[in-house]
């Protein structure tokens, strides 16, 4: 497919600007797709501007997609032209390894395609361009399937949001009576919220700011509590056998640790700019846990997409046209949003 229309960023300190991009015919096990909605995640941020190091300009964002098949190659057995499907993280993995094999293709020890930003598949001297644009080509084991019971503009930051939250969740078996706490009302903290308690758990939101309690309680927790009382952190301590922590933002784990109770976990999701101190106490004195999880595999991913799909959960989004994104990400940044941005690829189709 030749001239794409797409958004890209140049360099690190520019921002995004119309942008067209070459994207390769179908091949006999490829899906081609036009995209309809695709997510701004904050990594998108990071990446767009170099806060991770190593991108490659120009870059094309964006892995939180969903569009209709238009095309598909002719070794294509699970979709057809018209289907309604997701793209997520990434794109491709080597199919091999210990961890490919078991269906966990995020931890591939080759190195997983990114769906952006990431020497491609074809030729390792080409980069992939994600989902600000208006097509995709992505190999068949890597396109999931998407319900056309919920509204498609907020099922696509399930494919980034979603499956982050899902996944560390599934894997710790989180249950009915847990008590969970999720620190960090955002694009994940809110998801986490909603999965969490549709699982049953018992979950508290921690938050520094007051005026989310409302929110919180709409979308599920049971509790509110204020993380900027010494006090009230104290009266916390020993409470949950999880918590979720969604913030990438520099913060002190030893705080949110010593709210776990014997043998509980803590979850990284965020990544923060510099390393942070764990004093060891928090951990051995009480069995406890510090684990990160990175989204889910392909079969996850989809188990994720169904039981959503099942029980009605989608993000909480605001729609915007591409010509909007940059304040979209200055908006983000400044954690000015309800609570994911979803780009309506129409614009972009559109747009002369």
């Amino acid at each position: 497919m030749k001239n794409v229309k797409a958004y890209a960023a140049h360099a690190a300190e520019k921002d995004l600007e119309p942008f067209t991009i070459d994207r390769h015919e179908p091949g006999p096990e490829d899906v081609e797709i036009e995209i309809l909605y695709c997510g701004i995640c904050h990594s998108d941020i990071h990446t767009a501007r170099n806060e991770w190091g190593g991108t490659k300009y120009p870059v094309v964002p964006g892995h939180e997609i969903v569009g209709k098949v238009t095309r598909v190659g002719n070794k294509v057995q699970k979709y057809k032209e018209g289907d309604t499907v997701g793209v997520g993280c990434f794109v491709d993995s080597c199919g091999n390894c210990e961890s490919c094999e078991a269906h966990q293709e995020q931890y591939c020890l080759n190195g997983p395609t990114a769906t952006y930003n990431s020497p491609s598949p074809l030729d390792k001297e080409i980069t992939t361009f994600g989902g600000y644009s208006t097509h995709i080509v992505v190999k068949e084991d890597f396109v999931l399937k998407i319900s056309d019971k919920l509204p498609l503009n907020a099922v696509a930051p399930l494919l980034c949001a979603g499956i982050t939250t899902y996944s560390p969740l599934k894997n710790w078996n989180v249950k009915k009576g847990d008590k969970v706490g999720v620190v960090g009302l955002g694009g994940l903290g809110h998801m986490a919220v909603k999965l969490a308690s549709s699982m049953g758990a018992e979950v508290t939101m921690l938050s520094r700011s007051p005026e989310k309690e409302k929110d919180a309680n709409e979308l599920g927790a049971a509790h509110f509590e204020l993380t900027t009382s010494e006090e009230n952190m104290k009266k916390l301590a020993g409470s949950f056998n999880f918590i979720i922590n969604t913030v990438s933002a520099q913060h002190d784990y030893n705080q949110y640790l010593s709210l776990l109770k014997t043998n509980g976990v803590m979850v990284l999701l965020g990544v923060p700019p510099k390393p942070s101190e764990v004093q060891a106490g928090q951990l051995i004195l009480k069995r406890r846990s510090l684990v990160g999880s990175l989204v889910g595999g392909i079969k996850e991913t989809q188990e994720m997409l169904d039981y959503c799909a099942e029980k009605g959960i989608v993000s909480e989004v605001e729609m915007i046209n591409i010509d909007q994104i940059n304040e979209a990400y200055e908006r983000t940044l400044n954690s000015d949003v309800r609570y994911r941005f979803v780009i309506d690829m129409k614009s972009l189709k559109n747009q002369n």
